[in-house]
Formats: C-alpha cells, sequence, structure tokens
C-alpha cells in the first residue's frame, strides 16, 4: 500500500508561482498568527479520517491576510488504485458554483445589463405567467394551480425566495414533476443546454408566492441562463472571460480539458462506514465523471469542478473587496451589498452570493460576524472570515456520506489554533 500522501508547503516559495502570487507561503503559521501545535490537530484529524476509511482522502487550504499557513493532501485519489491525491487535483465543486454565478450576475448589474429587482420574465418570457401549485396527484404528476400573486425576480432567485423548486433533492411534488418535464438537477445530460430547461422549467408551478418562504432552488441554473442571454456569450465563456482568467482561476471548468482529466478525483460512497469508489450515477442517472465528457450543460448552480487554491483565489477576490492582484472584478460597494443580509426571517444569514454569519445564528460557530460561506454536495466545505483574513476550506472526493467531523470539528481546529 502506498504510503498516504502529505505534501507539505514547499516554503518560502510562493503557492503557484506560475499562476502569479496570490498567496505567499509562509515559513511558520505563526508568522500569520497560528499555532504550530495547534495546526497539528487538523492534520490528526485527516490521518484519522483516512486511515479509519471515513474518507478516501482530503485536501485543506488556510491562509490569513493572503499567506498560506496550510495547504496539503492526505489519503487517495481512489481507494481502489491507491493512487496519492495531489494538492493540485481537482474536485466537483457542485453548490459552491452558485456564488460564482452570483458573481457573475452582479458583473452584469455593475455593467447595467439587469437590475436585481427585474422580474426574470423580463429574460425569460415562459416565466411571465407564474402559477402557484395548489394541488398534486401523486398517482400520475398532474397538479392544479392559480396565479402568483408577483413574479419571480432576479434577486428572489439569487436568495432561493423564487419559489422554484429541486428536481431530484427538492420537495416530493417538485422532484415529480420536475422529472415529468425532464428539469434535471443542475448537471444535466448529453446534448442538453440551461437556457433550453429553464424556458420549460418557467412554464412549471412555484412551490410559492416569489419572496415569501426560503426554498433551496435551481434559481442559479436559471440564472446561468440570464447571463447568456444577457451577455451574448455562453454561461461558460462568460466565466472564463470575465472571472476565471482573471483571477487565474486555471482549472475551474464545468467539463475539463483533456490535459486535466487525469487530475480529477474519483468519486467515492460510503459503503458501512468505509469509502468505496461509487460506480452507480449521481443526481439525474449522470456518470459521476461527468467532468471528464463533453458537455453542453453549463449549470450555474451545481456543474463547476475546481481545485482549492483556484477556489481560494475567488474568496480572496472578496476578502479584498472585489479585487485580486490588481485586476478588479465587483466595486468594494458591490461586495459590501452581497455580503449584505437579504433574507432574516428565519434565523439564518443569506446574501447575494453567500450564507452570512449573523447575529441570529452567530451562537452557533466561532466564526466572525460577516463571515461567508457555502459548500458542496461532494463534502467539499469554505468560508471567508473578513475580521481575521481567514480562508479556510476542505475537499473530499464523497458523495452522499456525510461526515460531520469536516463541517464541525475542522472549523473549531482553525479557530483553536488562531493566537493573535
Amino acid at each position: 500500500m502506498r504510503a498516504l500522501a502529505l505534501a507539505l508547503l514547499v516554503l518560502p516559495r510562493l503557492v503557484s508561482a506560475q499562476q502569479g502570487s496570490a498567496f505567499t507561503a509562509v515559513a511558520r503559521p505563526e508568522d500569520a498568527g497560528f499555532s504550530s501545535a495547534r495546526l497539528a490537530r487538523i492534520d490528526s484529524l485527516m490521518s484519522g479520517l483516512v486511515r479509519d476509511g471515513r474518507i478516501p482522502g482530503g485536501v485543506v487550504f488556510i491562509s490569513r491576510n493572503g499567506k498560506a499557513v496550510m495547504y496539503k493532501a492526505w489519503g487517495y485519489r481512489n481507494v481502489d488504485t491507491k493512487d496519492a491525491l495531489q494538492r493540485t487535483d481537482i474536485f466537483r465543486i457542485a453548490s459552491q458554483s452558485k456564488a460564482i454565478t452570483s458573481t457573475a450576475v452582479m458583473m452584469l448589474w455593475e455593467d447595467g445589463k439587469l437590475g436585481l429587482d427585474d422580474p426574470i420574465a423580463k429574460y425569460i418570457p415562459e416565466f411571465k405567467d407564474a402559477k402557484i401549485l395548489k394541488t398534486f396527484n401523486a398517482a400520475d404528476s398532474s397538479y392544479t394551480t392559480e396565479p402568483a400573486k408577483s413574479q419571480p425576480t432576479i434577486r428572489h432567485m439569487l436568495t432561493h425566495t423564487s419559489g422554484v423548486d429541486y428536481a431530484v433533492i427538492g420537495s416530493p411534488n417538485a422532484r415529480a414533476i420536475y422529472a415529468k418535464a425532464g428539469i434535471p438537477s443542475g448537471i444535466g445530460g448529453p446534448g442538453t443546454k440551461i437556457c433550453d430547461k429553464m424556458r420549460v422549467l418557467g412554464t412549471l408551478p412555484l412551490k410559492h408566492e416569489p419572496g415569501a418562504q426560503f426554498t433551496y432552488a435551481l434559481g442559479l441554473d436559471v440564472l446561468g441562463c440570464v447571463v447568456e442571454l444577457t451577455s451574448g456569450m455562453s454561461y461558460d465563456q462568460f466565466l472564463r472571460n470575465r472571472i476565471f482568467d482573471p483571477l487565474g482561476m486555471k482549472d475551474t471548468w464545468f467539463y475539463l480539458p483533456k490535459d486535466r482529466q487525469a487530475r480529477l478525483v474519483t468519486l467515492h460512497a460510503g459503503v458501512n462506514g468505509k469509502s468505496v469508489v461509487r460506480t452507480a450515477p449521481v443526481f439525474d442517472n449522470i456518470d459521476p465523471d461527468y467532468p471528464k465528457s463533453a458537455g453542453t450543460y453549463f449549470s450555474g448552480g451545481g456543474g463547476m469542478s475546481s481545485t482549492a487554491e483556484d477556489y481560494a483565489r475567488f474568496l480572496q477576490m472578496y476578502l479584498n473587496k472585489g479585487e485580486l492582484n490588481g485586476v478588479r472584478l465587483l466595486s468594494p460597494k458591490t461586495v459590501e451589498m452581497i455580503l449584505t443580509e437579504q433574507w432574516p426571517k428565519e434565523g439564518f444569514g443569506v446574501g447575494l452570493a453567500f450564507g452570512l454569519e449573523t447575529p441570529g445564528n452567530d451562537w452557533q460557530s466561532p466564526r466572525s460576524l460577516g463571515s461567508f460561506s457555502w459548500g458542496g454536495a461532494f463534502n467539499t466545505i469554505y468560508w471567508a472570515d473578513p475580521k481575521e483574513g481567514l480562508i479556510a476550506q476542505i475537499y473530499t472526493n464523497l458523495y452522499d456520506n456525510p461526515v460531520p467531523e469536516l463541517g464541525g470539528k475542522f472549523g473549531n481546529l482553525v479557530y483553536a489554533a488562531i493566537l493573535k
């Protein structure tokens, strides 16, 4: 058995000199206010999870004020072949795609191409006659509706308050209705395109009145289509031109070029508490290796793959109030608005791109007020803390098998290692 990959930082060189100095590596964690001994607890956590088979492998990226204090890989890219996981390997980031889509929308808002309170029907006419689901017959997926009192807007889609639901992972009624209409959960099958499916979605009933409640939804896929329609570019090309290339995110794609496919981690599942290679389809009967396909469905809500360092660049841009390495994507005031709570009604913070640490939920974690976060279905987790200048990420390649330590204990250990 090949030894576990413990890919340590090579100090003090740049983390990725070939892409520009978004981050520098510290000689000692103490140089960034961390305790080396306390950070070692994260090493013990990850090593133990791999040793016990709870996760196949994982990558941790932690930086503070642009200084990388931990960027390391443990375990395997594939538990069958025992290929060692590398810290530069590429992960399916699923719903971490959402914040990137939200950023694209806000860039177009800055361009004057759209308004946050514009009805979606302004761009996708099929949403014009919005209807609310009234009754549903589970026997044949038939239903009745009543007219909505208002139309869903771009802001509703950004904050998951539009009334649109999710395919596959949404409510039972929506799963049945969307399946019958061929609406994907966020990856899409061969030959499908985002706007074609979102036009169909616009004809289907909403779960509730727009703005009435929070429902985790396909709204960011709807907005991926809006980006295409307002920019005149395919969604993947818009991201490449306006976000990925400017930020140096060379390993973030919907569908990986051939020269990057070997770095895609194998998707795993949990069976009897152990990680095994997953061969069963995911979501809409999709091959787990969908990032290696020549796909055409650019899901703004869940279709991207990336590396921990690439996504850290994106988060650092937000910590820098809209710019990275002299390249500005957003104005400081736009970033401030994105990180302002939009939906305070249910005790958790929702901004225009991220979940937020607010007075209503701050008692649950050591994160500072104003921290922003999200995660992905394949056990990827991140947050950024503006007060501490902190980025913390943990990526695994595990589907449908939550590991509580990744979302809870990891965060506690990160903050416990900050001493000044």
